[in-house]
């Protein structure tokens, strides 16, 4: 039976938590709990767990080799796991996108996200299925100082309204073979 893998991207450790930068790791966190799962295994640099949703296996990931070294635990997991590459969803922040947005993209390339540069790099393929989530950017910052910032309170309840949407995307992707279905559905949510 196909296996699929739902990485989500940041930074391990507390200092990290709800930080922009760490919208990956709260969505794929939030997605285990909508599927009572919790993350209790440790293995090939990862912390993850497996699930079922209608008939369909998965892993959700979160890499601990840090953002810039994401790839090098996702090449792992998908050499241990034997997953093939279409079989693969990053979910990450994504600065040129507003807040409170998301988009699905079939490939291409990093656009500026180390995380995602990583996987590319080690997978050697821009053929990689994501999950872009707007982080929007304040010009007042740099972006190294912006992604690593902490959202406010406002912001954060922001995209607690907008986290059951994703989730809901995610679940069709799990149970789908037909990315362009799931990327035509939500593309054009925003809240």
């Amino acid at each position: 039976m196909k296996l699929k893998i739902i990485v989500g991207l940041g930074n391990p450790g507390l200092e990290y938590q709800k930080t922009r930068h760490n919208l990956g790791f709260e969505i794929i966190e939030a997605l285990a709990t909508k599927l009572t799962l919790s993350f209790t295994k440790k293995k090939l640099e990862g912390l993850y767990c497996h699930g079922k949703y209608k008939n369909c296996n998965f892993i959700l990931l979160q890499p601990l080799t840090f953002m810039n070294n994401s790839g090098e635990c996702v090449k792992k997991f998908v050499d241990y796991f034997q997953v093939s590459q279409e079989d693969i969803l990053v979910i990450y922040d994504d600065l040129d996108l507003p807040l409170r947005t998301f988009r699905y993209r079939l490939q291409g390339t990093s656009g500026g996200h180390n995380g995602i540069k990583s996987i590319i790099n080690s997978l050697q393929t821009e053929k990689i299925k994501r999950l872009r989530v707007g982080i929007g950017c304040d010009k007042k910052f740099l972006w190294k100082q912006w992604v690593l910032q902490k959202f406010s309170t406002q912001e954060w309840k922001n995209y607690e309204k907008l986290i059951p949407e994703i989730l809901d995307s995610l679940l069709w992707w799990i149970e789908s073979d037909n990315f362009d279905l799931v990327m035509n559905r939500f593309n054009k949510k925003t809240l």
